[in-house]
């Protein structure tokens, strides 16, 4: 059988050809012209030329495939992870750490206050989160800026536009909780063994402040209250003019509680 009919044959055997690339998406193949030359489409209709053997393989890619966490895709669009192929750009580790605290067991065992956290299904296709990321990301000098979901919307789990916001990190240690030291009392309140009392203190800026003791855990726990609040207030002013307004009002209308 010469050349020219032998692939004549592969060409109207293949063509319809169904297969999966590594991340579970479906590939036919809706054009032949030779082992070297294939089209593929995958089921949104995205088409890559390619080769017989990365088909048969599941090496094509598609940017519709969930390669973050078996969530999150690049998209198509102007927005690209890397950096002439290399190094990632900022956007797109900050949405795969995202994705990462939400959707990878792993971290969450560690960090289990990430547990049950989800991300905006607009917010799965990396090209949205760039856009979003060009138009909120700021720095302000000697401040490592993060992502932060639940100082506008107190308890919030869901990252996504309206929730999230980039805080410098003295802002964002503000919030840092400790549920592993807390113990059994409120936040801000431990029991002093030895006096017999509920003894109140505030970290702040990596210094633990001592604000007395108290016989009832409840004064005890308003004692902390209201000097949080306060150091809240005065980091807000400090930094009004260079915070977006939205951020700048949470704080000042933040209210610590009692079941924080």
């Amino acid at each position: 059988m010469n050349k020219r009919k032998q692939n004549y044959i592969h060409k109207l055997q293949r063509i319809g050809e169904i297969n999966y690339n590594k991340y579970g998406s479906k590939m036919t193949i809706i054009e032949y012209t030779n082992y070297a030359n294939i089209t593929v489409e995958f089921s949104n209709k995205y088409r890559v030329n390619t080769n017989y053997n990365a088909f048969k393989n599941g090496e094509i890619k598609s940017p519709y495939d969930k390669s973050a966490f078996g969530i999150g895709f690049i998209g198509e669009g102007k927005y690209s992870c890397t950096i002439n192929g290399n190094t990632c750009t900022k956007n797109f580790i900050v949405w795969n750490q995202m994705l990462e605290r939400c959707y990878y067991v792993k971290f969450q065992k560690i960090q289990p206050t990430y547990i049950g956290c989800t991300v905006c299904e607009e917010w799965h296709n990396f090209q949205n989160f760039a856009k979003w990321y060009d138009n909120n990301y700021y720095e302000i000098e000697g401040q490592k800026m993060a992502l932060d979901k639940d100082i506008l919307i107190k308890g919030n789990k869901v990252y996504s536009p309206d929730t999230c916001v980039f805080v410098p990190h003295d802002i964002n240690a503000l919030f840092t909780k400790r549920q592993n030291d807390r113990g059994e009392y409120p936040i801000g309140v431990s029991y002093h063994i030895h006096r017999n009392k509920f003894q109140v203190s505030c970290n702040y800026k990596g210094k633990s402040i001592y604000l007395g003791l108290h016989n009832d855990i409840t004064i005890a726990f308003n004692v902390y209250k209201n000097y949080k609040e306060k150091i809240i207030k005065s980091i807000a002013d400090e930094y009004k003019n260079k915070i977006p307004q939205r951020l700048f009002n949470a704080l000042y209308n933040y209210k610590v509680d009692i079941t924080d």
